[in-house]
């Protein structure tokens, strides 16, 4: 019998051949649920993500999701695995208002200190990311700018990216973006820099890779779009 939890849906971004979705069980607790396949790398496809009516969860969204056990893996404490014999079923929304009791407020996004070419504190090595309790944040970021590039460009890979540049704790982040509303959005655009308002992050430490674990930004949640019911 699976067991199941309410979340609210903080997060359905890109992963591999699937997706990594996360959320806050619905309450007051702040506890995170991050519902995982049996994949060695844990993403969650189509089928397994679906609800009945062939929809996906929506950023958001209240979800009931069934669980089977606790699935904690190293620095992911977050994760359960999840049942794929059931749907998961929609049971609400939630506003703007209601993230507001939401918002986690920490002393930093975890460890400062190590950067990429194109991105500011934006990993960290495996041997540290080990010693932390969580893998997800979620922060309200009162100016965010979204920008639109071509990272490899001078090696002749044409491919367009996205990253998020904000400032938290006093800090200048620059982040990949893997939120799939906004990658199909903006990498539409021209390359440049875009002004977002007021907005929330879910910030999300991925799978290792190469020695490194990376701070991704897995949802943009603006007040402006939420307010007025624009975001998908």
């Amino acid at each position: 019998m699976a067991l199941i939890k309410r979340l609210v849906c903080l997060a359905n971004s890109r992963k591999l051949s699937g997706r990594c979705v996360a959320g806050m069980v619905w309450g007051d607790s702040g506890e995170w649920v991050r519902p995982v396949s049996s994949r060695l790398t844990r993403e969650v496809s189509d089928r397994e993500r679906q609800y009945e009516d062939g929809t996906e969860p929506k950023v958001l969204d209240i979800i009931a999701v069934p669980l089977v056990r606790p699935q904690s893996n190293e620095f992911q404490s977050e994760n359960w695995l999840l049942d794929p014999a059931y749907y998961w079923r929609k049971t609400g929304r939630v506003g703007w208002r209601r993230l507001l009791r939401l918002e986690q407020r920490p002393s930093a996004l975890w460890i400062n200190g190590f950067s990429t070419y194109h991105g500011n504190d934006d990993r960290l090595p495996i041997e540290q990311a080990v010693t932390l309790s969580d893998s997800l944040k979620l922060i309200r970021i009162a100016n965010l700018k979204l920008q639109v590039h071509v990272p490899g460009a001078a090696f002749g890979d044409q491919k367009r990216a996205l990253r998020a540049h904000f400032s938290y704790a006093r800090h200048g982040h620059i982040l990949k973006v893997t939120d799939p509303i906004y990658e199909q959005e903006y990498l539409a655009k021209p390359e440049g820099m875009y002004e977002l308002g007021e907005s929330f992050l879910t910030v999300s430490l991925g799978e290792p890779y190469e020695g490194y674990v990376y701070k991704l930004v897995a949802a943009i949640i603006e007040r402006a779009k939420v307010q007025t019911g624009s975001r998908l």
